[in-house]
């Protein structure tokens, strides 16, 4: 399902932002899309977020986090049990692979398996060069006397 929006009117005012359009277009889940397993998607600054995902049952050496450009993939690999025979299998235990769009500039800052939760903290770092920043207009001396010249010669 794509969105009813029309990009056009921004594509005639602005620049390199068509990645954005692209990513705004294409923004629906798929169809059979897994929903396994559950996270939350957190804000806790201006630049600061954290994604949590439950992920009880395994550990840190069956879980790998991946920063590819402007994406983050998150998987999980049980290794089976074969000599085990369940009577009754509730536990959600299954490989999965959950994919997070970065924005430019986001890093990954730290990440850290508590209570079952994988927790993994984000911060978007504009770089210096990017940033705002004041041009000075600079004032030739020459200008300066060729005014005064004239303001003389009409007096």
């Amino acid at each position: 399902m794509r969105t009813n929006l029309d990009f056009s009117p921004f594509y005639r005012s602005s620049i390199g932002f068509d990645r954005i359009f692209n990513l705004l277009e294409n923004a629906s889940p798929p169809q059979n899309a897994d929903s396994w397993p559950p996270y939350d998607i957190a804000k806790l600054g201006e630049d600061t977020y954290r994604i949590v995902l439950a992920v009880a049952g395994f550990g840190e050496d069956e879980l790998t986090i991946t920063h590819e450009p402007n994406m983050l993939v998150i998987e999980g690999a049980k290794t089976e049990n074969d000599g085990v025979q369940y009577l009754h299998h509730g536990l959600a235990l299954r490989s999965f692979a959950r994919r997070f769009e970065l924005a430019d500039h986001v890093t990954i800052v730290g990440a850290k398996l508590e209570n079952g939760l994988l927790i993994i903290d984000l911060k978007k770092e504009i770089p210096e060069e990017m940033k705002p920043r004041r041009i000075a207009i600079n004032i030739e001396t020459d200008k300066k006397a060729a005014s005064k010249r004239i303001e003389s010669a009409a007096a």
